[in-house]
C-alpha cells in the first residue's frame, strides 16, 4: 500500500495580532511556536487552513 502524500509546514510569523481564527487555524495545523515544523496529510482540508494562514506559514518540500 502506497504511503499518503504530506506537506511539512512551518511557522514563519507569529499569529499575535492577528484575528481569533487565524490563531485557532495555526494551533489547528499542530503549530504552537515560531519555525516549528510539523507534517500533515495532503488533503483539501490542510491545504484550506494552509491558504488561510499563507502569510504565516511556509511550505517546505513534502514527500
Amino acid at each position: 500500500m502506497a504511503s499518503k502524500a504530506t506537506i511539512r509546514v512551518r511557522q514563519v510569523k507569529s499569529g499575535i495580532g492577528y484575528a481569533k481564527d487565524q490563531r485557532a487555524t495555526l494551533t489547528g495545523l499542530g503549530l504552537r511556536r515560531m519555525h516549528q515544523v510539523v507534517e500533515l496529510e495532503d488533503t483539501p482540508s490542510v491545504r484550506g487552513m494552509v491558504n488561510k494562514v499563507s502569510h504565516l506559514v511556509r511550505i517546505e518540500s513534502g514527500e
